[in-house]
């Protein structure tokens, strides 16, 4: 092993950057990568232009990685990583996949900034509380809550505010789903369903969907108002993901869309037959 490699695994050890501390490093990195995907027939030019350098640079890089035993040469063209070249790759990667954990989670976690409306004046720099009602992330000046951040902007009450360094968890439930099935129109359609008794699944419910033509006639037959009535399937979802309830409507053809959505979002439903409401 070379003084330098020597320092690298000293200095490496305790540095999450790895391969990213030095050109070199970098440039030797990358070339080992693109040997190992292409080995045993390796073209100096194709590696060159994988990584953007000249077929010259790559081949003072190969003779100074031949030399040190992390690839070996069969012949004009031929190059193989050596075991000692696996293992030097295996610990810069390792290195790497720290590094980037680091970043992701300690650097970029803290800069991640979520918005909430704000329940009264809040200062830029002041601790929130968070909190979701009628399926909106809200903001509360003080860190009182199960879940609390800090403002980025100032905002009054009822506006727009950026909040960042989470933690703890808003403490709310997702919200309960019911969905009507209504018969193909040939069937009986919208009047297979008694419009009072639907009228009357509509209470104590936030959102009213529907799904399809029969569900929306049977709908206004029961004088409803509509709160979703496209893209019903990822718009109900998200809804109860942030805690409200809702009643969907959906003709028997739409039916499994609703609930596939559902159940993709590891939430519960009862299903209803819109004839024996």
């Amino acid at each position: 092993m070379s003084g330098d490699d020597a320092a690298a695994e000293t200095t490496g050890a305790g540095d999450r950057a790895g391969v990213l501390r030095s050109k070199r490093d970098a440039t030797r990195y990358q070339i080992l990568v693109e040997i190992a995907q292409r080995q045993p027939a390796v073209s100096q030019q194709e590696v060159a232009d994988a990584i953007g350098v000249t077929a010259q640079a790559v081949s003072d890089y190969l003779q100074g990685l031949v030399a040190e035993d992390y690839v070996e040469k069969h012949g004009r063209g031929r190059y193989e990583v050596t075991n000692e070249g696996v293992d030097w790759l295996m610990s810069r990667t390792e290195a790497l996949r720290d590094y980037v954990g680091h970043v992701s989670e300690d650097v970029l976690g803290r800069v991640e900034v979520d918005t909430a409306l704000a329940t009264a004046h809040i200062d830029e720099g002041q601790p929130v509380s968070l909190s979701m009602r009628d399926g909106v992330l809200r903001a509360t000046p003080g860190s009182a809550g199960s879940a609390t951040g800090v403002a980025v902007t100032t905002a009054d009450t009822d506006e727009d505010v950026g909040v960042t360094e989470f933690e703890g968890l808003v403490d709310y439930e997702w919200g309960e789903v019911r969905v009507v099935s209504v018969p193909r129109v040939h069937e009986g359609g919208s009047g297979a369903v008694d419009p009072d008794a639907l009228a009357e699944r509509r209470t104590d419910i936030d959102l009213l969907a529907v799904a399809g033509t029969e569900a929306l006639a049977a709908v206004r037959r029961a004088g409803l108002d509509l709160d979703i009535r496209f893209g019903a399937p990822a718009a109900v979802a998200e809804a109860a993901h942030r805690g409200l309830d809702v009643l969907v409507v959906a003709s028997v053809t739409e039916l499994s869309a609703v609930t596939d959505a559902l159940r993709d979002g590891d939430l519960g439903y009862d299903v209803i037959d819109g004839e024996t409401l």
